[in-house]
């Protein structure tokens, strides 16, 4: 029913990146230890599935139907107005620095919004456990660009994170990147080439350059235009 045997153990990875920021405040402690639990998907989680057994990812938003992926959601901003703008679409925020998650969580609970859950954590946590075709749309906006040639590596459009994305996905469904550096953008359009999985479906310059239909402009969008940056939009649909 999965598409996906028990994995024995959760596969040894490298992390990079911040946890947890220098203003890190005691209410955001307080939020994080009263509220996330009610926004987790069990079993997402290493600590509460070290055996890394398929979950029912679908089955804890009910009747919302489709199912998004942001990965990488920062505070939250997008997610949260997507949330609020389809409430019958269930929404999975993957993000491992925990103010971005203290700061959807207070989007989430001011808004009253219940169709949003949250992995605070890794993503590749959710790919080894999620169904597999149970995701209907993805974003990955302004990821971290690890801008050193040395550091290429560690950026998320590698088959290391390309190849188990496409099997989560719908065949169909739509990756939606978002990005102010050329270099960046240039390496997705390699790799998703690359990929059987990905086709990049452009006809002509306006698709990169125009945002998507209801596109708001993130805090982050707004501070790379001031500074000069264009963004570039790639669309890219699963095969």
């Amino acid at each position: 029913m999965t598409g996906q045997p028990d994995q024995p153990d959760r596969p040894k990875r490298n992390f990079y990146g911040r946890r947890i920021g220098k203003s890190f405040r005691p209410g955001q402690r307080k939020l994080l230890a009263e509220r996330l639990d009610h926004y987790l998907v069990p079993g997402i989680a290493v600590e509460s599935n070290r055996k890394r057994r398929p979950v029912d990812i679908a089955g804890h938003f009910g009747s919302h139907h489709p199912l998004w992926l942001e990965i990488g959601f920062g505070s939250g901003e997008h997610l949260a107005r997507l949330a609020q703008s389809s409430p019958q679409t269930g929404f999975i925020g993957c993000e491992p620095y925990l103010n971005g998650v203290a700061s959807l969580l207070s989007k989430l609970e001011e808004g009253g919004l219940t169709n949003v859950r949250i992995h605070p954590g890794d993503v590749r946590d959710l790919f080894d456990v999620a169904p597999a075709a149970s995701v209907d749309r993805v974003f990955l906006l302004y990821p971290d660009p690890w801008p050193k040639r040395r550091h290429h590596r560690r950026r998320f459009v590698t088959p290391e994170f390309l190849e188990p994305l496409a099997r989560i996905m719908r065949h169909g469904s739509e990756l939606r990147i978002a990005t102010d550096i050329q270099d960046y953008a240039r390496q997705s359009l390699v790799e998703i080439r690359r990929s059987p999985g990905f086709s990049w479906i452009a006809g002509s310059r306006r698709d990169w350059t125009r945002p998507w239909e209801g596109w708001e402009p993130t805090r982050y969008e707004r501070k790379a235009v001031s500074e000069g940056r264009m963004p570039i939009y790639l669309t890219c649909l699963r095969i």
